[in-house]
C-alpha cells in the first residue's frame, strides 16, 4: 500500500469513529509502529487530523467540540485504567460517593463495582449500568435524570434539581481539560452546570484525568484549578503542569502500575 493510500485509509477511518488508536492501525495495515506515526504526523501537518498520544482524533470545533463516549473511550487506555485503580484505593466499603460522566471515570466504576455497601451517586448511564450488573452485595446506585449529552451524562434543571438534595463524601470528577488560568472546563455549556451541581455534593473533589487533558481548554469552566482537592492524573503530566498544581494547592496523584505515587510520598523519599 502506497504512503498516500494509508494515509486515505487512516483519515477515513478517524472520520468513521472519532478516534483511532496508533496499535489498531499496525494491525490494520500491516505496517510498523513507526511508519503509522508518521502517517498520522503527516496528516496532523495537513490539519486533517489532531494527533494525540497514541492516536488521533478527528478534528473539528475545538472549544465546542465533544467527542462521544465510544471515540473518547479507545484513547489512553492504558493510563486511564491506571487513574481508575490508583483513585480505587480512596474508596471503602459503606461510603457515599458521586461520579460523573466520562470514559475515565468510567473505568473508575469499574475498578470499585465489587466494592459492598457502596453508595454511589451519577449522571453517567453507563457508569450506572455497570453498578446495577455487578450484584455487588448493598450496593446503592443513584442515577440522576436529564438530557443525554453524546457523552453519556445526563444533564440540565432535572439533573440539578436532583444533586441539590443529594451529598457525598467524595466526587469522582472526569473532565474534558485542564488548564493553571482557566481551570477545569467542558466543551458542553449545560453539563458545565451539572458537574457543578455535583461538586456541590461533594466534601472533597477527587479529579480523574490523564496528561493530554493539560492545556485543552474547553468552552465553559466547572471550577477553578485550586477548587481541586487531588489530582490523579498519569506519569505523563509534564513538570510545568506539575508545579502548577501543587501551586493550587492540588495534591497531586501520578498512577503508574501496578501501583501508585505520590508526589508527596516521592519528596519525602531519600
Amino acid at each position: 500500500m502506497l504512503a498516500s493510500q494509508r494515509r486515505a485509509t487512516i483519515l477515513g477511518l478517524v472520520e468513521d469513529s472519532g478516534a483511532v488508536r496508533v496499535s489498531e492501525l499496525v494491525d490494520q495495515l500491516g505496517v510498523s509502529d513507526m511508519t503509522v506515526r508518521r502517517d498520522i504526523e503527516h496528516l496532523a501537518t495537513e490539519g486533517l487530523v489532531e494527533r494525540v498520544h497514541g492516536g488521533a482524533l478527528a478534528v473539528g470545533g475545538r472549544s465546542s467540540e465533544e467527542p462521544g463516549f465510544t471515540a473518547k473511550s479507545a484513547l489512553m487506555r492504558s493510563q486511564k485504567n491506571a487513574i481508575a485503580q490508583a483513585a480505587a484505593q480512596l474508596v471503602e466499603p459503606g461510603a457515599a460517593i458521586g461520579i460523573s460522566a466520562g470514559t475515565t471515570t468510567y473505568e473508575f466504576a469499574r475498578a470499585v463495582r465489587s466494592v459492598p455497601d457502596l453508595t454511589v451517586v451519577t449522571n453517567s448511564v453507563p457508569v450506572a449500568q455497570l453498578l446495577h450488573e455487578s450484584g455487588t452485595p448493598g450496593q446503592t446506585v443513584v442515577l440522576t435524570g436529564g438530557i443525554r449529552t453524546p457523552s453519556d451524562a445526563l444533564v440540565g434543571p432535572v439533573a440539578v434539581a436532583a444533586l441539590r438534595m443529594l451529598h457525598v463524601d467524595r466526587l469522582f470528577l472526569g473532565v474534558h481539560g485542564m488548564d493553571a488560568r482557566v481551570g477545569l472546563t467542558t466543551p458542553n455549556l449545560v453539563e458545565a452546570e451539572t458537574n457543578q451541581a455535583l461538586v456541590q455534593t461533594a466534601r472533597q473533589v477527587c479529579v480523574l484525568a490523564d496528561h493530554t487533558k493539560w492545556g485543552t481548554v474547553g468552552l465553559s469552566t466547572i471550577i477553578p484549578l485550586d477548587a481541586v482537592d487531588l489530582l490523579v492524573t498519569d506519569a505523563g503530566l509534564g513538570p510545568r503542569a506539575r508545579t502548577a498544581v501543587r501551586e493550587a494547592g492540588v495534591e497531586l496523584v501520578i498512577a503508574t502500575e501496578p501501583r501508585i505515587r505520590s508526589d508527596r510520598t516521592r519528596r519525602a523519599q531519600p
